[in-house]
């Protein structure tokens, strides 16, 4: 377990709903996929990048939506920039995202 930490820690995290509106494979990585997720009209869109070429394809995303962390300081990850990240649980032998079922409004905030 990691240490316990204050509400107000959890607090600076900005947790919203996107929907992956496009993905693909970049040619320059073995490793990442490449989201382009809706965030609604507040955010906008954002390019998020995920290790989980190893067990998903870019088809396995497009039109669904999952939860995000979109205000993370932005990451270079080989020739381009994650500005978030997708929430996944670690599964036994791949990462799990939580697609939600039923479709939940992008850019409503999770708490």
């Amino acid at each position: 377990m990691k240490p316990i930490i204050e509400y107000s820690d959890f607090e600076k995290l900005d947790i919203r709903i996107g929907k992956v509106i496009a993905a693909s494979e970049p040619d320059w990585s073995k490793k990442l996929l490449q989201l382009t997720v809706d965030f609604g009209e507040e955010i906008g869109e954002k390019n998020i990048l995920s290790g989980i070429k190893e067990w998903y394809s870019p088809d396995d995303f497009v039109g669904n939506t999952y939860m995000f962390v979109i205000n993370l300081a932005e990451r270079k990850m080989g020739e381009s920039v994650s500005q978030g990240m997708m929430i996944m649980a670690d599964g036994a032998d791949k990462p799990v995202p939580f697609a939600l079922k039923p479709e939940v409004a992008v850019g409503t905030v999770v708490r």
